[in-house]
């Protein structure tokens, strides 16, 4: 009978060791009875030969139903994963069946697919960490280092469920500022149209009817009649000088250069950046926050939150905070140094390297400044709605104005 030599995580952490299967289904349901997960499995001696070969047509069969290509997911998709996955496992499912029954799902969705691809890897010997970052780039380098890290310490149960509950409250960021900006988008695109329709049409229609009395117009509606004339003649070069400039626009901010003066830029408009910049802070408490409490190093953690940091400027600041800290200096002190943090959030640090509980004070912290960020999402919320009502409401009193003007200088026309 043929001789399998594994590597596995048991409930002490990694374990290798022989055993005697007629096959690797076999292999792995005998490991599945003795509780363990097992990492790499490979066929002994001249058997390793057969396994390949039977490796080579399973990948050759999978490239025929599966799409070629990495597998990307939307953020709620991927929280949808980690959040199965994560009562498989915790509930005593070992990693192979867990996938096997979420590629069992009836909807037919990425995540299906994932299952699918993902469970091939994982059945062929390969590490879910590495499995995960060789199939899908949607998960990011945090998750499958945390996720590694869990493999070697035999607690990849414990980091799914912290990393669902922070990928849960990442997705509600992404929301909250979604949200704030959705509503206000809307009303511009509804004043520009506005706009459009009483330059345009309404009010040449009006002035050919005071036109056709001889009389003569005000001088705002020349002006505005002269803009109408305009756009109808150039509204096609308008569009197409619009494209190109938003087609140059995005070719220079694609630019490696131009990553950080524009995420620069960004950080300094009037109450986004506000927004944008607290955003940051609760995303590196609560990153720092998860890492800690996994049982990760100072430096090892803010080398992972410096991957998961998506804005170039602040990301090419926090580079400092790593090196001092990497020199030793306090995380509180290196944060002062950069002057990226406000006074608070250092306060709050130094509170939990007093107490020696980095972990809780970094998520009471994350907590803390989460509902500050609430507050300036509803404020922003509160303030632009009346600022671009009141902007609308300005825009069509004028046009009204006009209008009315015009009308009323038509009859007088008309009257005499």
């Amino acid at each position: 009978m043929p001789t399998f030599v594994y590597s596995a995580q048991g409930p002490s952490g990694i374990i290798t060791g022989e055993l005697a299967a007629s096959d690797r289904s076999e292999a792995f349901a005998l490991l599945g009875k003795k509780k363990i997960q097992p990492i790499k499995l490979e066929a002994a001696g001249e058997v390793k030969v057969l396994a390949s070969n039977t490796k080579a047509k399973q990948n050759a069969k999978a490239a025929e139903t599966i799409p070629g290509g990495p597998i990307k997911l939307k953020l709620p998709q991927v929280v949808l994963f980690i959040e199965e996955l994560s009562d498989l496992v915790g509930a005593g499912i070992q990693l192979e069946p867990a996938l096997a029954t979420m590629e069992r799902r009836r909807e037919l969705s990425g995540i299906k697919t994932l299952a699918t691809v993902l469970r091939g890897k994982v059945r062929d010997g390969m590490a879910f960490s590495k499995a995960v970052a060789a199939t899908s780039p949607s998960f990011g380098k945090l998750f499958c280092a945390l996720v590694s890290a869990g493999e070697a310490s035999g607690s990849l149960s414990t980091i799914l469920k912290r990393q669902a509950q922070y990928m849960r409250s990442l997705q509600a960021l992404k929301s909250k500022v979604l949200s704030a900006l959705l509503y206000p988008a809307f009303l511009i695109v509804a004043a520009v149209a506005v706009t459009l329709l009483f330059v345009v049409y309404l009010i040449p229609k009006l002035t050919e009817m005071l036109d056709s009395t001889g009389g003569s117009l005000p001088f705002a509606a020349q002006i505005i009649l002269k803009v109408s004339d305009t756009f109808k003649a150039t509204w096609w070069m308008l569009i197409l000088g619009g494209i190109v400039a938003y087609i140059l626009g995005k070719s220079w901010i694609s630019r490696p250069e131009s990553a950080i003066p524009w995420a620069h830029f960004k950080l300094r408009l009037p109450l986004f950046g506000g927004i944008f910049r607290a955003r940051f802070y609760v995303q590196f408490l609560e990153t720092m926050a998860n890492l800690l409490g996994n049982g990760l190093t100072m430096v090892q953690a803010m080398q992972l939150t410096h991957q998961a940091i998506d804005n170039p400027y602040l990301q090419q600041g926090f580079e400092s905070v790593m090196r001092n800290v990497g020199e030793g200096v306090a995380l509180s002190r290196a944060l002062d140094r950069s002057a990226q943090f406000p006074p608070l959030l250092i306060d709050m640090v130094n509170v939990g390297e007093q107490t020696g509980d980095m972990p809780a004070a970094l998520g009471r912290a994350a907590e803390r400044f989460d509902r500050e960020l609430s507050k300036k999402i509803d404020t922003l919320a509160a303030l632009i709605q009346p600022l671009i009502v009141c902007l609308m409401a300005g825009m069509v009193g004028l046009m009204a104005y006009l209008m009315m003007t015009t009308i009323f200088q038509t009859i007088s026309s008309i009257n005499k």
